[in-house]
């Protein structure tokens, strides 16, 4: 099925719960976090898709989906810590915010990466994880990161 293994298939089949959640999170609360089951879901199934990444090789070796998994791995527990209040003390509201918007950011890349360059099957969108379309299409997801970012912290601001 468009060059996936069992574990290919898992991997991504969390990977759209993570995303699910995630969105429905950000849509309901405005934000991620574990104090919500739907945020609990995001975190858990991001967690899980990384480390399911890891046994993926299908460009190779080691390489930069598994480099942005121990990234993603990274923030969330910095955003799990700051959540908690176990680092940050005053700022963590604003770190575990923009951690956790930052790891749903994450899903973005290999997602639309993976997505363009299979998808239509026979003729993909995009010839490869360097095509300037490709490219650009992160860049703008990357400024709708920023701009929700934004919108997070002045919520944030304003509740305090």
């Amino acid at each position: 099925m468009l060059g996936l293994t069992y574990l290919g298939v898992f991997h991504t089949l969390l990977s759209l719960i993570a995303v699910v959640a995630g969105a429905a999170a950000l849509i309901r609360n405005g934000a991620i976090g574990t104090r919500t089951g739907l945020g609990q879901i995001y975190v858990w199934a991001t967690v899980l898709t990384c480390l399911t990444g890891f046994g993926i090789f299908q460009h190779g070796g080691f390489g930069k989906p598994h480099t942005l998994s121990i990234i993603t791995l990274v923030v969330i527990a910095i955003a799990y810590a700051a959540e908690r209040k176990w680092l940050f003390s005053y700022a963590a509201r604003y770190v575990a915010t923009i951690g956790y918007s930052l790891t749903f950011f994450f899903h973005v890349i290999p997602g639309f990466t993976e997505t363009s360059t299979r998808l239509p099957a026979g003729h993909p969108l995009a010839s490869g994880p360097d095509d300037p379309n490709l490219q650009m299409a992160i860049g703008a997801a990357f400024v709708v990161f920023l701009i929700g970012v934004f919108f997070q912290f002045r919520r944030l601001r304003a509740s305090r």
